[in-house]
């Protein structure tokens, strides 16, 4: 990984909900705290292994409260639901700012097709009449 891939600065912008990711050759990409959510590396979230996905649901209000560094290679983003397991790498965080509307619009199409809500206000129950 190139220190190009690290950013100069990160914002966290707590009431629209976004960290803002600002790099050295001046680009700036600005990523919904749901995005975040729904995308950690987490194991909770990837699973162990291909196919073992655990779609996140109910995460559209979802804040951050915390950043911590994790060495010279990683954040840890703290979220007010409690999830504090996934480590965002630099060049993770880079893939996800730079291909975010690929990735997003995955997302929708998955929640969408396992009938999921982003509200969390709201629950899907699915209902078989056989």
């Amino acid at each position: 990984m190139t220190n190009t891939l690290r950013p100069q600065d990160i914002k966290l912008h707590r009431r629209s909900r976004e960290l803002e990711l600002c790099y050295a050759d001046g680009s700036s990409y600005r990523l919904s705290c749901e995005f975040l959510r729904v995308h950690s590396p987490s194991a909770e979230v990837r699973g162990h292994g291909e196919g073992q996905e655990v779609l996140q649901t109910g995460k559209q209000k979802v804040n951050i409260t915390g950043i911590k560094a994790v060495g010279h290679y990683a954040i840890q983003l703290i979220f007010d639901d409690g999830h504090d397991t996934g480590l965002y790498a630099w060049d993770y965080l880079y893939k996800l700012a730079t291909q975010r509307d690929s990735y997003w619009n995955k997302y929708l199409e998955r929640l969408k097709a396992e009938g999921g809500s982003r509200d969390p206000d709201v629950q899907v129950v699915r209902f078989d009449p056989s």
